[in-house]
């Protein structure tokens, strides 16, 4: 499923987990995003064979397939600025009003939320519009990243959004708000991966 919405690009561990979790993403009936996510995340967690080292991979996939079933494409999952440092994003939207749009997607924070900024920071240099999201699953790390942007001791990371709360369904619905496309032809996004309303409606035949 993964694989045939160019989520992947080979068959991983990870992903044959998330695939066993349901059927098809089509499958799962949900009344916001945030609901999506935590069915999603409560039935991997019930999993008996949990691997703590794929859990950023499987978050990774359930936001895809929610952007998916939410209508936001096209997106790129492991994306690179064709212009600027080597530094590859979770996932990235391309909007015709600001240009590209991130998500850092970490299950757990700590001190990771330093290298989402930084990354954050590099993407901004390049594309002064461009919107950076850390979206997590911890809610008092994010408490204290979203403290530290009021601050300014975080500058790059316009917001830090737990994925299971009703923040997240605000940003969803915000980013509808845009009109996503495919970059210019001097292609502003680089990652051999795309998913597509094409490949969304191939999968619900």
């Amino acid at each position: 499923m993964l694989k045939k919405l160019g989520i992947t690009v080979r068959e991983t561990k990870a992903g044959s987990i998330f695939d066993s979790l349901f059927p098809s993403i089509m499958n799962v009936s949900y009344s916001s995003p945030s609901e999506y996510v935590q069915i999603y995340w409560d039935a991997y967690s019930q999993l008996s064979d949990i691997n703590i080292h794929l859990d950023d991979k499987i978050f990774e996939y359930i936001l895809a397939t929610l952007c998916a079933r939410e209508g936001i494409m096209p997106f790129y999952p492991k994306a690179k600025l064709s212009s600027g440092p080597n530094v590859t994003y979770d996932l990235m939207f391309y909007s015709a009003e600001r240009g590209p749009i991130c998500w850092s997607v970490k299950t757990s924070l700590r001190e990771r939320y330093k290298q989402a900024d930084l990354e954050s920071i590099a993407l901004k240099y390049v594309h002064r519009k461009a919107l950076s999201y850390l979206i997590t699953l911890e809610k008092n790390e994010a408490r204290s990243v979203k403290t530290k942007i009021k601050t300014g001791d975080v500058i790059g990371l316009d917001d830090v959004i737990v994925a299971t709360e009703p923040e997240f369904d605000v940003l969803v619905n915000e980013l509808k708000a845009f009109k996503f496309e495919k970059p210019p032809t001097v292609e502003v996004i680089s990652s051999n991966q795309i998913v597509t309303l094409e490949k969304v409606i191939a999968l619900k035949q």
